[in-house]
């Protein structure tokens, strides 16, 4: 039991550390704000839900979320977009887990990824009215978008980019699930059991 626990912090570690090197390979989507940048970090964090338990994968999330901070620091003092970053990584995992683990197969995992890019979108777009953009303009000491304008950025910037960037995951994932779906199932039985 004692080499399970530690093998599992060992590879939660590993993987907070591969997603936090992924995050600096960030770039922005042409015509959507320069602030919102496409990353692949959602990946490990992933592989760690599906393969040993959610709480893995919220651990991953938030360890790369941390070490980005520590490493880079916030425009604003206070790390507003690492919490989004960390509030969309929830919000993609966790379709993508509850459904693998009824389905476990490409089906399902196909289903999650749907489920948890459209989760992404529409919790990030509420997300970001709601609590986010109001966020930074509090501490950035900015006026704020209010009316039309703060929905503009959300229906024309923030949603297709959750979208794109959703899609954009997905893909990799699928590669990554096609490629080793054995070692995953292999390390699901071994860590869930």
């Amino acid at each position: 039991m004692k080499n399970k626990k530690l093998q599992s912090m060992i590879v939660i570690g590993m993987l907070s550390s591969i997603s936090f090197i992924l995050m600096l390979f960030n770039f922005p989507l042409p015509a959507l704000p320069a602030f919102l940048k496409v990353d692949f970090s959602d990946v490990p964090a992933l592989i760690a839900a599906i393969t040993m338990g959610p709480v893995a994968g919220v651990l991953v999330a938030f360890f790369k979320n941390v070490l980005d901070w520590l490493f880079a620091g916030s425009p604003t003092g206070v790390p507003v977009g690492h919490l989004a970053n960390f509030a969309t990584s929830l919000l993609f995992i966790t379709p993508v887990y509850v459904i693998y683990r009824r389905i476990a197969s490409k089906k399902g995992m196909i289903l999650g990824l749907t489920a948890g890019t459209l989760s992404m979108a529409i919790g990030m777009s509420v997300l970001n009215y709601l609590v986010f953009l109001p966020m930074y303009t509090y501490f950035l000491n900015m006026p704020a978008e209010t009316g039309s304008a703060l929905f503009g950025t959300i229906v024309l910037g923030i949603l297709p980019f959750n979208l794109i960037k959703g899609i954009a995951l997905a893909a990799v994932v699928l590669l990554i699930f096609n490629s080793m779906y054995s070692w995953i199932e292999k390390q699901r039985l071994y860590y869930q059991s």
